[in-house]
């Protein structure tokens, strides 16, 4: 496991595993939020993310967190493990919840208010995102695909690790 991929439901908590695995591996880790994201709350341009990423990917080793769909088959092709937290809404939803107001290494902003659109968002992950995740990853079957459904799995796995 040299180039990974945490992925998943807002929420869940792949941050932290991004964190946990890092502290675990000593690999460089990327936040998608932090190359997309400005301090104001405005976001790059879909070009200079592009760049980012790109320059990201060429490297011999990272760990890359957040789902940016659009970027999904950009990192699969490169990536040589897939993490999948996939977890129940509740769970996602409690997860946000109890970083508002908290700073965050992977957010340059801290959340004031669970914001009514992203929460539905996450309402809709398992029927609108998860699906696509899932199909996108059966093309890719010659990486490492851990899913996980929930934290005591993660605590499992670290602690082998």
């Amino acid at each position: 496991m040299k180039k990974i991929m945490v992925i998943g439901c807002p929420g869940a908590g792949k941050s932290t595993f991004s964190r946990a695995l890092q502290g675990k591996m000593g690999l460089p880790l990327f936040h998608l939020d932090m190359l997309f994201w400005n301090s104001d709350k405005t976001n790059v341009s879909r070009e200079k993310f592009d760049q980012k990423l790109s320059h990201i990917l060429k490297q011999d080793k990272w760990i890359i967190d957040g789902n940016y769909g659009r970027t999904l088959k950009m990192r699969l092709k490169e990536c040589d493990t897939v993490f999948l937290l996939d977890f129940p809404v509740s769970v996602c939803l409690s997860g946000v919840e109890s970083r508002i107001g908290k700073p965050r290494e992977d957010m340059p902003w801290i959340e004031q208010e669970f914001d009514a659109e992203f929460k539905e968002w996450i309402i809709n992950f398992p029927k609108k995102e998860l699906p696509q995740v899932y199909l996108l990853l059966e093309k890719y079957k010659d990486k490492n695909v851990i899913i996980f459904k929930s934290h005591n799995e993660i605590d499992e796995f670290l602690e082998k690790l």
